[in-house]
């Protein structure tokens, strides 16, 4: 109230201000005829409400549409309410709580200051009053349902319903219930920005009933949860009844198709001894005297499962038969004669000394030559249960060893898991992707594994989830892996290393034949022998689409094929049905129309047994242009150029060497991604070209300090790395040096020493493969490397010539006839 002389008194509501600083409000909107305090936090509201509260107490309060962190007038609802400050309390955090009484509703008229502090020039409403006999029924109604509402609910409190029932206004009543609702923010704005006091009730009524759905919904969840807890106490109490009843009695759960009874005979059935006994025995009991309903039962009912599901005596004895196991791989793989004849000698070996403990076999390949299936394979050839599971990536030593039971959702590691499954303590595990593993702070896999393959270990292998000593010393363990690089030395030293070459051409054509065309054939439902190859484009796949160690990407080919001509067999179906179709009409005589159809049916099912023949020119319709043609087929054609050999993780490759020089003063440029190793060989390469000129007392003994030579190696996208390059970069500089090309289809490997040595290297084998598949006639490898001749198989190094060396000269008598 305001006084305007000594004799009358002017309401507050008349003097209010037509311009007003804002307050935003993050939460719900605040109505009119309410007294509330309000927690400022915002250092620019802060001084609003300061400046405010010395002034004459009014300010505007308006929601935001958004959560603008430095909000704007046009951030703000237009409608608000105007309210004046009662009182000030400053917090410690520099905010500050102030109590308002809020007045009127207010509508911005004109954005005065858009930015803080926000000030507008606003018109106040008016309510549109409808004095009714049905406002006044609605009136009773929201008061009565709100009742209701605030009987069933602990929030609301008695002096929340006194404020109700003295408040004689219908508008403010509206208000009211409407600021106590638990509503939408965006509803509660729509109440405050409706004047029509008639709707606005309706609309607030609306809101009520739906609360009291929400309470009544809230109620029935709340009795569910009390009888369901009741049921299970009264459950409990029966229960402990009963036992005390059998107790009492003395009778036991004989007969009774109980878990702890089927637990307790298979137990007995397994005769344990010692601690398995002891702690065995002792879960049996606690899960006897467990709650179905507790955390723990679960636990210990799935740790007596995996005991009693465990073969902690059945074992598969060492009776196969050599023939039958070589009879066995043979129809499984081709070629990789001399991996069948070591996995025969070693399964001799185990079968001579009748004992299979400490038995681990390490494949190792390159990608798509068969080791997992060769794995398998030596399972069948044993009579024995076979398990894979893949290392590769693994970083949780948990995934080998198992969780401890403490944990919830706790499992055994793969190695039990794998007992379990196969129903044997000697089965064969297949273990693949060890050069993959990694480590973390979950511990390191490969570590664990250790354990598991240490035949002194292996023995009592206690996995954590079991806790108990299991021997798996009879297990075959088979490895796999692409490199032995990135295998643990004492992972190595535990295994028998088997390598696994890749394939040539004409092995890939025989592997198609006999196993991928058949296999493929059904597996796009083609009749077999309905897609036939000619010798030259299985070949041409081979050479042109398919140029990797294994038989993956071949693989993948030949299915591209099928593919397609299953689509245009299909195609070329549906249009014969379809010109059939149109003969066949519906006036004919039944017997007729069943002939035709018959010959329809007939007719369809020939064309999708049309049988096709692929031949070299049909390559580039399904298969599209190659992927490496006869121009990819690395060849030294000019000079300075050389080929080199490598080795990587997915087998044999050749490098094409290329250097050139440029007038400078001197100095080596490297280029191609070498890796340390690789740029070291090349400057013992380069120092010894140039002490080579020297020696020769040629003319061009200044060559190299008056050129920069620069040495590359294509494909720069790829790493490379290693010193088995030395010789032919060596080769290289000397035959830019002296303008003269390398004999053709030659290839070399060596490393090169500072002196002219040649020393040796390694996976020759897969150079060779790699040799063999680019046409190479002629490969020059270290003296030392001779006995590793002996390896490669004899279809490999047919056609090839091998010049060993010792010295570098050699090399260049060999490449470039320099003597």
């Amino acid at each position: 109230m305001a006084t305007k002389d000594d004799n009358s008194i002017i309401p507050t509501d008349q003097i209010l201000p037509n311009k007003l600083t804002l307050i935003p409000l993050q939460g719900r909107p605040v109505f009119p005829g309410i007294f509330t305090p309000l927690m400022i936090n915002s250092n620019d509201d802060v001084k609003v409400a300061e400046q405010a509260f010395e002034k004459d107490g009014f300010i505007g309060i308006v929601m935001l549409k958004n959560d603008a962190e430095n909000p704007c007038v046009a951030d703000l609802h237009r409608v608000g309410t105007v309210a004046r400050i009662i009182k000030k309390i400053n917090l410690p955090d520099g905010g500050i709580n102030i109590f308002v009484s809020t007045i009127k509703r207010f509508k911005i008229r004109k954005t005065l200051h858009s930015q803080a502090p926000m000030a507008a020039a606003v018109d106040y409403l008016e309510e549109e009053e409808n004095n009714t006999f049905e406002v006044k029924a609605l009136t009773r109604a929201l008061i009565s349902e709100m009742k209701e509402v605030s009987e069933n609910n602990p929030l609301f409190s008695d002096e929340m319903r006194l404020n109700m029932v003295n408040i004689d206004n219908p508008g403010k009543i509206a208000d009211f219930i409407a600021s106590i609702l638990n509503t939408d923010k965006d509803d509660q704005q729509k109440i405050l920005e409706t004047l029509n006091v008639r709707q606005r009730m309706e609309q607030v009524l609306v809101f009520i009933k739906r609360e009291q759905e929400l309470l009544r919904v809230q109620k029935k969840i709340s009795q569910d949860i009390n009888e369901r807890v009741d049921k299970n106490q009264r459950e409990y109490f029966l229960r402990e009844e009963l036992k005390a009843i059998q107790d009492e009695l003395g009778e036991t759960a004989e007969g009774n198709a109980t878990d702890y009874q089927k637990f307790k005979t298979k137990i007995d059935e397994l005769k344990f001894e010692g601690e398995i006994k002891e702690t065995v025995e002792s879960e049996l009991e606690k899960f006897k005297l467990m709650d179905p309903n507790s955390s723990e039962f679960i636990g210990t009912r799935n740790f007596l499962e995996l005991v009693v599901n465990l073969p902690w005596h059945e074992t598969v004895q060492e009776d196969y038969d050599l023939g039958r196991a070589k009879k066995i791989l043979e129809n499984d793989h081709f070629g990789l004669d001399d991996v069948k004849k070591r996995i025969l000698e070693y399964l001799a070996v185990r079968k001579m000394k009748k004992d299979a403990k400490g038995s681990i076999m390490l494949l190792v390949g390159p990608p798509g030559v068969g080791k997992t299936s060769v794995g398998k394979s030596i399972a069948n050839a044993m009579n024995k249960p076979f398990y894979r599971f893949s290392v590769g990536g693994m970083r949780d030593e948990a995934e080998i060893k198992g969780h401890r039971r403490t944990y919830i959702g706790a499992m055994p590691g793969k190695i039990i898991q794998g007992l379990k499954i196969t129903k044997s303590s000697s089965p064969v595990f297949l273990i693949d992707e060890v050069d993959k593993m990694g480590s973390s702070h979950n511990g390191d896999p490969a570590s664990a594994l250790l354990e598991v393959l240490d035949p002194e270990q292996n023995v009592n292998f206690r996995d954590n989830y079991l806790d108990l000593p299991f021997d798996v010393s009879n297990v075959f363990f088979i490895l796999t892996a692409n490199t032995l690089d990135s295998i643990p030395g004492p992972l190595l030293d535990r295994a028998e290393v088997i390598q696994l070459s890749g394939y040539i051409d004409q092995e890939k054509l025989e592997i198609a034949k006999k196993y991928l065309i058949p296999k493929n054939l059904a597996k796009n439902g083609l009749k077999k022998n309905q897609v036939k190859y000619t010798k030259a484009a299985l070949l041409d796949i081979a050479e042109e689409y398919a140029r990797e160690s294994g038989v993956r990407n071949y693989e993948k080919n030949i299915d591209k094929i099928h593919r397609k001509i299953v689509s245009e067999l299909i195609t070329q179906s549906e249009l014969k049905k379809s010109e059939l179709d149109s003969q066949i009409k519906d006036d004919m005589p039944d017997e007729q129309k069943a002939q035709l159809t018959k010959e329809r049916d007939e007719a369809v099912k020939a064309v999708l047994e049309t049988p096709y023949t692929v031949d070299e020119p049909d390559l580039f319709k399904y298969l599209g242009k190659p992927v490496f043609d006869e121009s990819e087929i690395k060849a030294a054609k000019v000079p300075g150029t050389a080929i080199g050999l490598a080795w990587t993780s997915m087998g044999g490759d050749t490098l094409l060497i290329e250097s050139t020089a440029f007038a400078g003063k001197g100095g080596l440029v490297l280029t191609g991604q070498m890796g340390d190793v690789m740029k070291e060989s090349s400057q013992i390469a380069f120092n010894w070209a140039r002490k080579f000129v020297l020696d020769r007392k040629s003319k061009k003994a200044d060559w190299f300090d008056k050129n920069i030579v620069h040495l590359h190696i294509p494909e720069g996208a790829t790493p490379k790395d290693g010193p088995s390059a030395g010789i032919t970069m060596a080769t290289t500089f000397v035959s830019l040096l002296m303008n003269k090309k390398i004999k053709p289809n030659l290839a070399m490997t060596g490393e090169l020493s500072l002196t002219g040595q040649v020393l040796p290297i390694g996976g020759l084998r897969e150079k060779t493969v790699a040799a063999k598949r680019n046409k190479i006639k002629t490969i020059i490898i270290p003296k030392a490397n001779e006995r590793d001749l002996e390896e490669i198989p004899e279809n490999v190094k047919s056609g090839i010539k091998f010049i060993p060396v010792t010295d570098v000269h050699q090399v260049l008598e060999a490449a470039l006839g320099i003597k």
